[in-house]
Formats: structure tokens, C-alpha cells, sequence
């Protein structure tokens, strides 16, 4: 019983030291609040002008059926992507998302577009040679549900991508500074256990993560009108368990280095590709399998992809509990993995 206190005691110490030494550092909390501030009001003035260039158009063929001839000009334009789907609600969700800038049941002449998207409209007057919509086979169809602003649909992604720089540098490279500065050493005389640093690391930088979180999704709701459609407790686990891979990641990564020069350059060689592949900044609709592939590979996706059929989709917690298990298995994997690489120093 008086070790389990111990541990505790310890735990928790090394937990108020980690956070203690986060908050003097007042340009770090600074800009780890102010960051995702800038992007979001940078998006809002830059999408609030017509000025996108490129257009995904989702195909719907019933099987064997021929596209109708009139939208060969759309389908074959160089500047335009087709993509052959099945499935019409898929496709839909995906146009509402912005993955997809309109929706064409070739074989039908039924088309839908998103009024919120200014590609989509563009589409429809290329459709239509010259947006002409009283005459020709085609027919413009409704999108159902609530349509999202490109903004509001790049929200989650910028949440998410604020979390993992958090975690990756504020866990990783301080660890690798710790050790380089010999203060790692100093902890292996003392009684503290490896998984005790590395628990006290991960409750620290999970509790100034979700706290920075918190603040960023309050205040950027009430300056933008954002909303939650699906259950704040669902998307709170999501970003909890997300919060918690991308820490066991850092951990992972930082579990023997002593270099601050290396350890900055794996780190951002993990985190860029992570960025660009997880769908913070644009849909990944029509690209080729194996990106989409390497892209699962990333926790940030999976937390990316929960928090926005949370906050735009209305989800609970039935509808991401893939995303939920797969960010746990990873946060498992991770720890193991950097508890038994972990060193207090190099040999």
C-alpha cells in the first residue's frame, strides 16, 4: 500500500513539475493558442472569395448504363476530376463535406451541387453551357441535411493539427532536451520507474492539450458561429484517445535520442506528411490507393476523421467507435514500444 502511494506521490510530482515548467514558458502557451487562431482567420478571408480552381466531380453509373453524351464535355475536361461512385448517399455526404464539388447521376441527367461551394456552381454552368437550366436532360436535385461551410468542415483539422505539434515537440523534443541535459540522468539514481516518467509526461501534456483545445473551440464558436451537431462527450473521447496516441507517438520517437537537432528533424519528418495525408487541409477524394492507404497508417487521421463525424456529421459514440479503438491501439502500441526503448541515458 505505501508503494502504490509512492508511485502516486511520484507521478504526480513530476505531473506539476511538467506543467509548471510549460506555463513560464509564456511564449509556447502563447502561440500554442494563437496558432490555430491565425489559421482559422486566415481560411475565413481566403474562402470567402470564389477563388478555387480545382473540381472533383462525383459519377454515379448505374451498372452498364451508359453516361449520357452531354456530360462527355464535363466527365473529359482537363480540369476537372471524375470519380465513379456507387453509393448516392456516400456521394452526397462527401459533396456536403466538400470532398466532392458536385454529384452527377451521368446515365439519369440528375446532378447536385452544394450552394455553399463556389467549385460546384462553376460545374454546374460548364454542365450546363452556360448555366442555362430550363431546357437540356439534365436536372438540378436537392441536397438533403445541413450543408458546411468549408470553413466549419476545416475546423476539426485544425484542432487536430494544433494537438499534434503539441504533442510531437512538447512531449518528443523536450524528453530528448531532458536527456541531452543530463536531467534524465539525475532521474536514474532517483526511485522514479521509467513508465512513472512516461505517465507523468503523458496525464501533463494531455491535461495542457485539452485545456488549449478547450479555449481554441470556445472561443473560435463564438466568433464564428461554429457548431457541435453530434454528442460534446463523444467528441471529448475522441480527442482525449487522440491526444493520447499522438503523445505515445512523441514518447516513441524521443525514446533514445540525445540530439535536439535530430530529434527536430524526425519530428518534422513525421509530422509534415502526417499534416498533408490526414486531410487537415483538403479531401484525398481521387487520389490514388496507396496515398489513401499510407494515410490510415497516421493516428491524426483517425482523430481527424472522428472529430468531424462528431462536430459535422452529428455522431456519438456508436458511429466513431472504429476511430476510437484503432487511436487506442495505437496509443498501446506506442507505449509499449518507447517503454522498452526508453532510456534514461545514452550508453
Amino acid at each position: 500500500m505505501k508503494g502504490t502511494i509512492a508511485m502516486f506521490k511520484r507521478i504526480w510530482t513530476l505531473f506539476k513539475a511538467r506543467n509548471i515548467e510549460f506555463y513560464r514558458d509564456r511564449s509556447a502557451l502563447g502561440w500554442s493558442i494563437l496558432f490555430p487562431f491565425l489559421i482559422i482567420a486566415g481560411f475565413s478571408l481566403i474562402f470567402s472569395e470564389d477563388s478555387q480552381k480545382l473540381y472533383k466531380a462525383g459519377v454515379l453509373k448505374a451498372d452498364g448504363a451508359a453516361p449520357l453524351p452531354q456530360s462527355e464535355h464535363l466527365l473529359t475536361h482537363p480540369l476537372i476530376q471524375a470519380i465513379e461512385l456507387a453509393d448516392r448517399n456516400d456521394a452526397l455526404t462527401k459533396l456536403r463535406h466538400h470532398r466532392l464539388d458536385m454529384v452527377l447521376s451521368a446515365d439519369t441527367g440528375h446532378y447536385w451541387i452544394n450552394s455553399d461551394a463556389p467549385k460546384g456552381k462553376i460545374l454546374e454552368e460548364i454542365l450546363l453551357g452556360g448555366g442555362r437550366t430550363g431546357d437540356g436532360p439534365f436536372t438540378r436535385q436537392m441536397v438533403t441535411g445541413d450543408r458546411i461551410p468549408y470553413v466549419e468542415w476545416l475546423f476539426p483539422g485544425i484542432l487536430g493539427m494544433n494537438m499534434m505539434f503539441s504533442a510531437l515537440f512538447g512531449v518528443g523534443y523536450v524528453v530528448v532536451r531532458y536527456r541531452k541535459n543530463g536531467v534524465l540522468k539525475r532521474f536514474s539514481v532517483t526511485p522514479v520507474r521509467p513508465w512513472e516518467f512516461l505517465t507523468a509526461q503523458i496525464i501533463s501534456r494531455l491535461f495542457v492539450m485539452l485545456a488549449t483545445t478547450g479555449i481554441v473551440y470556445g472561443t473560435c464558436t463564438a466568433l464564428y458561429g461554429f457548431s457541435c451537431r453530434g454528442s460534446l462527450a463523444a467528441l471529448f473521447a475522441v480527442f482525449v484517445v487522440g491526444g493520447m496516441s499522438m503523445i505515445s507517438l512523441g514518447l516513441l520517437l524521443a525514446a533514445r535520442g540525445s540530439s535536439e537537432e535530430l530529434a527536430g528533424g524526425i519530428l518534422n519528418l513525421i509530422s509534415w506528411p502526417m499534416m498533408f495525408l490526414s486531410g487537415v487541409w483538403f479531401s484525398l477524394e481521387g487520389t490514388t490507393p496507396w496515398v489513401q492507404a499510407l494515410s490510415r497508417v497516421f493516428p491524426l487521421t483517425h482523430l481527424i476523421e472522428g472529430a468531424r463525424k462528431v462536430m459535422n456529421d452529428g455522431a456519438g459514440f456508436a458511429e466513431v467507435r472504429l476511430e476510437i479503438i484503432l487511436l487506442l491501439a495505437m496509443t498501446l502500441a506506442c507505449l509499449v514500444a518507447g517503454s522498452l526503448l526508453f532510456q534514461w541515458k545514452n550508453d
